[in-house]
């Protein structure tokens, strides 16, 4: 019960961060709200407040922001289309589109300052190097900084973890700082019979704790690392590295992650929980915004290559056309 809770207080803070982003910027560009849902499948209750209905739906997944006109739907027959979404000029709509992902980026911002200002982090500092490892042959001691992998610029242990994770044991460059002098190593990872993983032959993590605007840094920091690690989990997915149905869903979410989490971390106070459930909808929301920017039809990112086209074009793609593009892909997805 505990999970299924945190799981829709998260999941919900999320989504209608999503959904509300759109809403707001649609009434700024004076497009006409339809429906402002939360959840999905019949209503519950709902009340209309002047041109909008908003409705809680029965089941607690996802949420709606619905325009008039948009896909040819929700239009007002006989009547003054002065609100339509499609009457709007290009521009408005694609900051409409755009404004749910960014809104989503905003509620990670927020959640990782909150964070930065009470956790503790772990910089790239190598605590411990393997005797006879790829690391201590390659010359590294312990108390050097890791700076870059492969030239990219690292600032947190759980950025050398990703990079590991990604690498898969090829050949890399690795720059680290000592006594305030840079160098640059190659190293090749060796295959850890145990696990079936590469290792460097390092232990890496000095801990923390974020203070003055230190604090707006590694919440920069620790937004980078949810990019990043959303985007490298997605070309791990399309070379087949990492398995779809390792990929979780909503409810992989709540059993895998939310649930685990919180049994693991509830021995040891509400705070750690808090601050673990805190870092879930960082993860979330930074997932969520990047996902809904790919060109996927019925995503936002679909639907702003229909406005691109547009604008390239000089005039739209006929509004039923584009609506069947999306339908056919809600129909595919179950």
């Amino acid at each position: 019960m505990m999970t299924f809770i945190l799981f829709i207080l998260i999941f919900g803070v999320v989504v209608i961060s999503h959904e509300f982003g759109h809403f707001l910027i649609a009434k700024a560009n004076g497009i006409h709200v339809v429906e402002f849902a939360v959840g999905m499948g019949p209503t519950v209750f709902s009340w209309k407040k002047r041109e909008t209905k908003y409705s809680i739906k029965l089941l607690p997944l996802g949420g709606a922001c619905m325009f008039e006109g948009e896909d040819g739907l929700n239009t007002r027959e006989g009547e003054n289309t002065e609100g339509s979404f499609l009457q709007a000029n290009v521009w408005a709509r694609i900051s409409t589109v755009l404004a749910g992902p960014i809104f989503n980026f905003i509620l990670g911002a927020v959640i990782a300052v909150i964070l930065a200002s009470v956790m503790v982090f772990y910089d790239p500092v190598i605590s411990g190097v393997t005797q006879g490892g790829p690391a201590q042959q390659a010359g590294l001691q312990e108390g050097d900084v890791i700076t870059a992998l492969n030239g990219d610029r690292v600032y947190l242990l759980e950025e050398v973890l990703l990079f590991n994770r990604v690498n898969n044991g090829k050949e890399f460059t690795l720059e680290y700082e000592r006594d305030g002098q840079r160098d640059t190593v190659t190293i090749t990872p060796q295959l850890n019979e145990s696990t079936g993983g590469y290792v460097m032959g390092i232990y890496v993590g000095e801990a923390l704790k974020a203070e003055g605007l230190d604090v707006l840094k590694y919440a920069w920091y620790e937004v980078r690392y949810c990019v990043r690690s959303t985007w490298q989990s997605l070309g791990l997915l399309l070379r087949g590295q990492v398995q779809s149905d390792e990929v979780a869903g909503p409810v992989g979410i709540a059993v895998n992650v939310v649930g685990k989490t919180y049994t693991q971390t509830k021995q040891y106070g509400w705070e750690t929980v808090a601050l673990n459930m805190g870092y879930i909808t960082l993860l979330l929301t930074i997932n969520l915004g990047i996902l809904n920017l790919l060109p996927v039809p019925a995503l936002d990112g679909g639907r702003l290559v229909f406005l691109l086209v547009e604008v390239i074009r000089g005039k739209p793609v006929p509004p039923e056309k584009e609506g069947m593009v999306h339908f056919i892909d809600r129909k595919s997805v179950v």
